[in-house]
């Protein structure tokens, strides 16, 4: 399926994602809706890690999402805290209807972003999803956008039932990342990395120029 990490054929731009937030609140449903085209119905809870491939065309760029979906439970909290490292994309997720789950953001997912990411340039996007439950919301859109200023996060509430804004929502993180240039460095294909570094390094014996 597509070009292998290392290979970088076929791509553009690598970049590595990261799906955090509490358990039950449709990490998985809101990827396998966006992968598959398929509606996110309610999935068993996730053990560990697990990660998706998706390839998709971004502002005429090719790009290569590889998305990890992360358990909530408390007991799996030190298995995805490497996870952390190197991810250009993290992704907060709440359910809009439980406003623990809203409220755990603030007092452990973002703690766990500050310890453990290692990309201070990494673009954070805040997800309120299952607003297909409107009439059960405890969490207000007015809530979910003061909580992205305040973190500088995008900011999107979802459905992974009815599919509603999630291609957007990994879109416009896939668009933020290619503006930010440390990342779209860290992006690049390994083959066109080497000959920048192949490049860079002709120019130091010769004096170097800057263009």
């Amino acid at each position: 399926m597509g070009s292998s990490p290392a290979s970088g054929h076929g791509c553009d731009y690598s970049f590595k994602v990261l799906l955090i937030g509490d358990s039950g609140v449709g990490k998985s449903s809101l990827l396998v809706s966006f992968i598959s085209n398929h509606l996110g119905e309610d999935l068993s809870p996730t053990v560990g890690v697990d990660f998706k491939i998706k390839h998709l065309n971004v502002s005429g760029k090719k790009l290569k999402l590889t998305i990890w979906d992360t358990a909530g439970q408390e007991r799996f909290r030190t298995l995805t805290s490497s996870y952390f490292r190197g991810s250009q994309g993290i992704i907060l997720v709440y359910d809009v209807t439980k406003r623990e789950t809203f409220n755990n953001l603030a007092d452990v997912w973002v703690k766990e972003v500050e310890t453990y990411s290692t990309n201070h340039n990494c673009v954070k996007i805040l997800v309120g999803n299952k607003v297909d439950k409107d009439a059960d919301r405890s969490v207000t859109t007015e809530e979910g956008i003061a909580f992205a200023d305040e973190y500088g996060c995008l900011f999107f509430e979802c459905s992974a039932k009815t599919r509603n804004n999630v291609e957007r929502c990994f879109k416009e993180l896939a668009l933020k990342i290619l503006g930010v240039p440390e990342l779209l460095e860290e992006g690049s294909a390994p083959v066109k990395r080497n000959i920048l570094k192949q490049k860079q390094g002709q120019q130091g014996q010769s004096g170097g120029c800057c263009s």
